[in-house]
C-alpha cells in the first residue's frame, strides 16, 4: 500500500507541475497585461488610472461570463478527454461557443452606443467619466474577440495542451506592452492619447490572440475551431451542458457582479480610495495566481481521473490539492505583503497622501485576505467543478456577497459613513464567511461523480 501511494504521489506531482506551471505562467502574463495599464497610465495621471480602473470592471464582468462557460467546457470536456470521446468534445466547445458570442455582440453595442450611462454607474466624477467614455468605446473590440478566444482555449486546456496556450500569453503581453508604449509615450510620432491608448493595445492585443487560436486551429490533429461546430444539435450534450455549465457560469458572474458592487461603493468614496484599490487590485492579482493555477490543474486532472471512472485516486489527489492550495495562499499573502514598501514607492509620485494611507492599509488587508480567496477557489471552482458540482458555489455566492458582503458595504458606506479603511475591511471578510460551508461540502463528497454518459448520439 505504500509503495502504490508513493507512486500515486510521484504520478499526482509530476501531472500538477504539467498543468499547473503553464497555467501560472498564463495567469502572471495576464495580471502583467492588467497592471501594464495601470503601471503606464501612472505617467498620464490619477484620474486615467481611476477612469480605467472603474470602466474595466464590464471587462471583468464578461470575463466571468465567459471564465463560466470555459468552467463549463472544462468539467465536460475534461471528463470526455479522459473517457476518449473527441466528438464529445466538439458538440461541447460548440455549444459554449453560442452563448459566448451571444455575451460579446451584447456587451459590444452596450459600450458603443451606452458608453457614458455604464460609467455613471460607478462615478459621478465628470472628469472620470470623460476618460472612461473613451475607453469603453475602444475596448469594445475586444469583447467581440473573448468569448471565442476563452471558450477554445478552455477546450485545449481540458485535454492537457496548456503549454500551447502559454506560448499564445505570451506574444499577447508583449503586443499589449509595445501598443500601450506607442500611445502612452508618443513613440514614432504617434498621438499620446492616454486612457484611449491603453485601450485600443488591448483590442489589438485580443485582435491578435484570436488569430493565434486559429493557426493553433489549423495545425491541431485532434480539437479544431470549427464554425460548424457552432450549429451541431446534441439535445443530451446540450442539457448537460445546461446543467452542469450555466450554474457555474451565473456563479462566476454573481461574482463578477459582486466584486463590481465593492468598485461601486468603493468609487462613491472619492478618487483616492478608487486610485489606491486600483493598484490593490494589481497586487492581489499577482497574489492569486499560484492558487488560480492549482485551481485550473486540478479541474482538468480530477476531471480526466473521474472520466475514467477512477473515484478512489480523484479523492486521495484532491486532498493533496486542497493542501497545495493552503500553502498557496500563505506564500501569495506574504508575497504581497513584502512588495508593500516598493508599491508605495512607485506609486508615492501618481497618488495624493490619502491615497497613499488608503493603498498601506488595503495591501495589508489583502494579506490575509488571499487566504481565504485561495482555498473557496480551489475547492468551489476546481474541485467541485472536476465533478460537475456547479450548483453550490452558485449559492454559496450568491448568499455571501449579495445577502451578506454587499448589503454590509452599502450600510457601512452610505448609512453609517464608516472611513473608507473600515469599509474596505468590511468588504474583505466575505471569503472567510463561506469557510463552514464550503468545508461541510468538499467532506460531504458530493462532487466526486463520474458526469459522461453513453448514450449521447
Amino acid at each position: 500500500m505504500g509503495i502504490a501511494r508513493k507512486i500515486r504521489g510521484d504520478e499526482f506531482y509530476s501531472q500538477m507541475i504539467k498543468l499547473v506551471v503553464p497555467i501560472v505562467i498564463q495567469n502572471i502574463l495576464n495580471a502583467a497585461i492588467s497592471s501594464a495599464d495601470v503601471v503606464m497610465l501612472k505617467f498620464v495621471g490619477q484620474s486615467a488610472i481611476s477612469a480605467v480602473s472603474l470602466a474595466t470592471q464590464y471587462a471583468n464582468i464578461l470575463f466571468s461570463v465567459f471564465f463560466g462557460l470555459g468552467t463549463g467546457v472544462t468539467m465536460l470536456c475534461a471528463q470526455y478527454y479522459g473517457k476518449g470521446d473527441l466528438k464529445a468534445i466538439d458538440i461541447v466547445q460548440g455549444i459554449a461557443m453560442r452563448f459566448a458570442i451571444i455575451s460579446s455582440v451584447a456587451f459590444a453595442l452596450a459600450a458603443l452606443f451606452i458608453p457614458e450611462l455604464m460609467m455613471r454607474v460607478f462615478t459621478s466624477d465628470e472628469e472620470l467619466i470623460k476618460v472612461g467614455v473613451e475607453y469603453i468605446r475602444w475596448i469594445s473590440i475586444s469583447y467581440l474577440c473573448m468569448g471565442i478566444i476563452e471558450v477554445y482555449m478552455s477546450v485545449l486546456r481540458s485535454i492537457g495542451r496548456v503549454a500551447i496556450c502559454t506560448i499564445l500569453n505570451v506574444g499577447a503581453f508583449f503586443v499589449n506592452i509595445g501598443i500601450n508604449s506607442i500611445f502612452i509615450f508618443g513613440l514614432f510620432n504617434a498621438p499620446k492619447i492616454g486612457a484611449q491608448g491603453v485601450a485600443i493595445a488591448t483590442s489589438a492585443t485580443r485582435l491578435m490572440e484570436l488569430v493565434g487560436c486559429i493557426i493553433i486551429s489549423i495545425n491541431s490533429k485532434d480539437v479544431k475551431l470549427a464554425v460548424k461546430s457552432i450549429f451541431i444539435r446534441n439535445k443530451v450534450l446540450f442539457k448537460d451542458f445546461v446543467r452542469l455549465s450555466l450554474p457555474a457560469l451565473f456563479n462566476d458572474v454573481v461574482w463578477g457582479l459582486g466584486f463590481s458592487m465593492y468598485s461601486v461603493i468603493i468609487g462613491h468614496l472619492g478618487s483616492d480610495a478608487v486610485a489606491a484599490n486600483s493598484f490593490v487590485v494589481v497586487a492581489r492579482n499577482f497574489g492569486t495566481i499560484l492558487c488560480f493555477g492549482i485551481a485550473g490543474g486540478g479541474t482538468i486532472l480530477l476531471g480526466n481521473i473521474l472520466g475514467e471512472n477512477k473515484l478512489d485516486l480523484a479523492r486521495i489527489y484532491a486532498k493533496r490539492i486542497l493542501k497545495m492550495t493552503i500553502i498557496g495562499g500563505i506564500v501569495g499573502g506574504l508575497m504581497v505583503v513584502a512588495a508593500i514598501p516598493f508599491i508605495v514607492v512607485y506609486a508615492k509620485n501618481t497618488l495624493t497622501a490619502t491615497a497613499i494611507h488608503y493603498l498601506k492599509i488595503m495591501l495589508l488587508i489583502n494579506g490575509y485576505y488571499i487566504s481565504g480567496t485561495a482555498v473557496n477557489t480551489v475547492l468551489i471552482a476546481g474541485v467541485f467543478r472536476a465533478g460537475g458540482d456547479s450548483k453550490f458555489g452558485l449559492i454559496c455566492d450568491i448568499i455571501d456577497m449579495w445577502v451578506y458582503a454587499v448589503p454590509l458595504g452599502l450600510i457601512s458606506a452610505f448609512i453609517l459613513k464608516l472611513p473608507v479603511l473600515v469599509v474596505y475591511f468590511l468588504l474583505c471578510t466575505d471569503e472567510f464567511v463561506k469557510w463552514p460551508w464550503v468545508f461541510k461540502r468538499y467532506k460531504s463528497e458530493k462532487w466526486l461523480k463520474n458526469i459522461t454518459r453513453e448514450d449521447i448520439y
